[in-house]
């Protein structure tokens, strides 16, 4: 694990992609409220639209049909409350690019759901970020994450800061102040605790 600065990491993985003319598939890890979404956006306008894709984990949250009444619902988040297995069977797809395109689910704030097929990544994309919580848990079957990307990246950054962000966002997409905040200091923070404790297993932390 090393640490390291976005421009360097953004040569390193260009240098690679066209030195073995093999697709790059990036982890961007971190916590919530974190900044990977950001993050991955960025890299991605970077390395250009026509070459690079963004693939986030939270397309597949389990759709809130399934977890309401259910004790999910009060955890929606959390590392059980994602279907993980076509989250992998995605991944294998994009590692296999064997195929003219491949359709990925994104995810809809102001609606809370996931969107099927909604993010299209043909066959002569070089790069693909895929971001999110879990990419480094060690349990099964999320273990089989790591061996399908190429890097993981973990974001580091200060906790007030990502409590505040979290706090903001609840509030754009419909909670009042109180709520939000006990969302991003409750369910929101043992997430991230979680998330935390797989740092160590990244390739590289960027500290933000």
């Amino acid at each position: 694990m090393s640490s390291a600065q976005i421009p360097d990491l953004v040569d390193q993985i260009r240098r690679r992609a066209e030195e073995s003319g093999i697709r790059q598939i990036i982890g961007i890890v971190g916590a919530p409220g974190a900044g990977k979404s950001t993050l991955a956006d960025l890299i991605g306008a970077q390395l250009g639209p026509q070459n690079c894709a963004v693939v986030p984990m939270d397309g597949f949250h389990l759709a809130n049909a399934v977890i309401e009444g259910t004790p999910l619902q009060s955890r929606k988040g959390a590392i059980d409350t994602f279907d993980v297995g076509g989250y992998l069977s995605l991944l294998a797809r994009l590692r296999a690019n064997d195929e003219p395109v491949v359709y990925a689910p994104s995810y809809r704030r102001g609606l809370e759901e996931p969107l099927a097929a909604s993010i299209a990544v043909p066959q002569s994309t070089m790069f693909v970020l895929t971001e999110g919580n879990y990419l480094l848990a060690d349990e099964q079957p999320w273990n089989r994450i790591r061996g399908l990307l190429d890097e993981t990246w973990f974001i580091d950054r200060g906790r007030d800061a990502r409590i505040a962000q979290l706090i903001g966002r609840h509030m754009e997409f419909g909670m009042d102040a109180a709520r939000a905040a006990e969302w991003a200091n409750g369910s929101d923070e043992v997430n991230a605790r979680l998330v935390e404790s797989t740092r160590e297993r990244a390739d590289h932390v960027i500290r933000l």
